[in-house]
């Protein structure tokens, strides 16, 4: 393929132990798998889809069973409303309406759903378009947990997933009956609510912040960014989902915050932290912006394909799953840990 003609190609070696860990991470996957078809927390389906995603994205027959049962049970979740997610009454977010919503939608529609459940996917994509806030001011155009929040709340993170499901799932709207309004979110008003994420000045100049209200720490021992890894990830590949270019000057700035923070270690500003959903969104980041090796400050290059690929090997867990020591994030759940791991192998592996 085209990028193994540019160089991005993995060493044999890495490639072969990445495609067993792949191999053995789905084993243990499909051994997880509860009755239901669901994965951890049965409340919560965006859990279960993100299985689902890495199922569907390495197109391997072994798992068309499990995948098979637990479409059906992303399906069961979906409500009147449009959304598919399970109510939680007097839960702070309730059921996570948006966040679920929007990985079922991505993680469905990647499973062939345009074509076995067209309706559900365009009800999904109305309730995530319903739920972009439009008041003015600091959330304008920006996405929540919960559409029935009783106070404008909105964070990157939750628009990240929403106009990443509403980017990939866009042809669906080809479906829509004639005479019924194509839907679709505020484009413009997206990209403003995530570039206002973006830092402009001082050393975290480029990097991006999960929101504007709620102050940020560095993990124990860690320096303190208000900018972080994963959220910087997210706020690059957020913009390209909004059609900014490669070569737009904040595309660039992220580029240059990723490469003076550039770690496998760590998620960069926040330790263990939320480190599986780090690789998972570096992986698909760096592939969207199409770059082969990362620039460091340092003035080095950074092969992230083969690094990552080899740091994801060497956390695999005799069991073939993965498991994060710190379970901020829920990533001690370790279907939630292994699910963002291969998400992140099936893009490296993807030349």
């Amino acid at each position: 393929m085209a990028l193994a003609a540019q160089g991005w190609a993995l060493s044999a070696e890495t490639r072969a132990s990445a495609e067993a860990a792949l191999g053995r991470g789905f084993a243990w996957l499909r051994g997880a798998q509860q009755a239901d078809g669901s994965w951890s927390d049965r409340r919560f389906p965006g859990m279960s889809a993100l299985a689902v995603w890495a199922m569907a994205r390495a197109r391997q027959g072994e798992n068309a069973e499990a995948m098979g049962r637990a479409v059906a049970y992303i399906v069961s979740c979906a409500q009147p409303d449009g959304g598919i997610y399970v109510p939680i009454p007097g839960r702070r977010g309730g059921g996570l309406g948006n966040y679920n919503t929007c990985l079922c939608l991505t993680a469905l529609h990647a499973a062939g759903g345009k074509a076995s459940h067209p309706k559900v996917l365009l009800a999904a994509r109305a309730y995530v378009a319903s739920t972009q806030v439009e008041t003015e001011g600091l959330h304008e155009g920006g996405f929540g947990y919960d559409k029935s929040s009783p106070r404008a709340y909105t964070d990157l993170n939750n628009t990240f997933y929403a106009v990443e499901a509403m980017r990939l799932t866009a042809d669906v709207e080809e479906l829509r009956p004639a005479g019924e309004k194509k839907v679709d979110i505020d484009w413009g008003k997206a990209r403003r609510y995530i570039l206002s994420m973006q830092e402009t000045e001082g050393a975290d100049a480029g990097g991006f912040v999960y929101n504007r209200e709620t102050p940020r720490g560095g993990a124990e021992g860690k320096e303190a960014l208000r900018a972080y890894g994963s959220m910087t990830y997210a706020g690059l590949l957020a913009m390209l989902h909004c059609e900014l270019s490669r070569e737009d000057p904040r595309v660039r700035s992220a580029h240059q915050w990723l490469g003076r923070h550039w770690s496998l270690e760590e998620n960069a500003g926040q330790g263990n932290q939320g480190l599986y959903f780090y690789y998972d969104v570096l992986a698909r980041a760096l592939s969207a912006a199409q770059v082969g090796r990362l620039k460091l400050e340092d003035g080095g290059e950074v092969d992230w394909r083969e690094e990552l690929a080899k740091a994801l090997v060497a956390r695999q867990r005799p069991d073939g799953s993965w498991v994060n020591a710190s379970n901020r994030y829920w990533e001690g759940d370790p279907a939630l840990a292994t699910s963002y791991a291969l998400l992140a192998l099936t893009v490296v592996l993807d030349e």
